[in-house]
């Protein structure tokens, strides 16, 4: 039970860090599969995807750092007026 519990968590870190790689890889097979089925311009539009697919997960990786990082910085701040006083 304990193994499954550690190879679900796995998994889910997994898929946490590499969802966009995952779907970005997707989109681009589907691109291909249009592409070469004879619908050129749907597989174009389809490949336009893969790189909006990794600069959205870019930007939202980004904004969820500058959250954390002023979330630790205001708790910094709070420990050192603590221990000021």
């Amino acid at each position: 039970m304990e193994k499954e519990i550690q190879i679900m968590k796995k998994l889910k870190l997994f898929w946490e860090l590499y969802y966009p790689v995952v779907l970005a890889f997707l989109s681009f097979l589907y691109s291909v599969s249009l592409w070469f089925t004879g619908n050129k311009l749907e597989g174009i539009f389809v490949g336009i995807w893969v790189p909006s697919i990794l600069a959205f997960a870019i930007a939202i990786r980004q904004r969820r750092n500058d959250f954390f990082r002023k979330e630790a910085a205001k708790r910094r701040y709070k420990n050192r007026r603590r221990r000021k006083q």
